[in-house]
């Protein structure tokens, strides 16, 4: 191989390494921007979404340099590619997936194990009504996305009598790293709010329990303050949730 194509080589794979390190720190970035105010969730999105075009650009520059380095039998060119090349699947991997959920999901942000009578906030409800998303219910035309969407979302039902189940109910969500706004026994009601860990969304849950016939039932509703369609983020917190509550003794 003659000098010339390994200076190319060379060149690709440091400059496709160098670019894709460079927009996984953008994408990074993007999310502790808007946690700390420096801009918006649309400018978030936004710096996300380039940092996304970028990193899969570097990763065709990086592949390209990998080969030729292969070729070359130049390994620790060939190594610095593979980084390069590994970067920018962790960033565009992850964004295509996400793609092919939306595309798969309901978009909808409000889940609830009980559609028909779904808990209430009330300690929360002035905070969710300062939110885009805001308190409401949307009634049947969620209620059948959902069932659609997230069949397996249903109420689940102890043995215990209420008052125990209250306690195992609100233990599993301090377990859950949620931070508790209110823990009233009386009306059998738990409500939290979840920080998802990249953006810093909040997500607030509210947990209602029951009497059943043969013991206690508890329900909770799952509901984002920002954007329309959360990618099963509500569906999946309540599946962990319920885990979570079944490993409390």
């Amino acid at each position: 191989m003659n000098s010339r194509a390994q200076l190319y080589a060379r060149i690709a794979v440091w400059a496709g390494t160098i670019v894709a390190l460079a927009a996984l720190v953008t994408a990074i970035a993007a999310g502790a921007g808007y946690d700390s105010g420096l801009w918006d969730i649309h400018a978030g999105f936004r710096i996300l979404q380039w940092s996304v075009y970028i990193a899969a650009g570097s990763g065709v520059a990086a592949f390209a340099g990998l080969v030729v380095a292969l070729l070359d039998r130049h390994y620790r060119a060939a190594l610095i590619g593979a980084v390069g090349l590994a970067v920018a699947l962790a960033l565009v991997l992850p964004s295509w997936q996400l793609q092919e959920r939306a595309q798969m999901l309901p978009s909808i942000h409000d889940i609830t194990t009980d559609t028909d009578n779904p808990p209430q906030f009330v300690a929360l409800r002035a905070v969710r009504e300062q939110s885009p998303n805001g308190p409401a219910y949307g009634g049947e035309k969620i209620a059948q996305q959902q069932k659609a969407g997230y069949p397996d979302i249903q109420p689940l039902v102890l043995d215990d009598p209420p008052a125990r189940a209250f306690e195992r109910a609100l233990a599993a969500a301090r377990n859950m790293g949620w931070e508790i706004a209110a823990a009233s026994p009386e009306d059998g009601r738990i409500e939290a709010t979840a920080t998802t860990r990249w953006f810093r969304f909040k997500d607030d849950v509210v947990i209602r329990v029951t009497p059943s016939a043969t013991g206690s039932r508890i329900d909770v509703r799952s509901k984002s303050r920002l954007g329309r369609s959360d990618l099963g983020t509500n569906a999946k917190r309540i599946r962990a949730y319920f885990a979570a509550l079944n490993s409390v003794s």
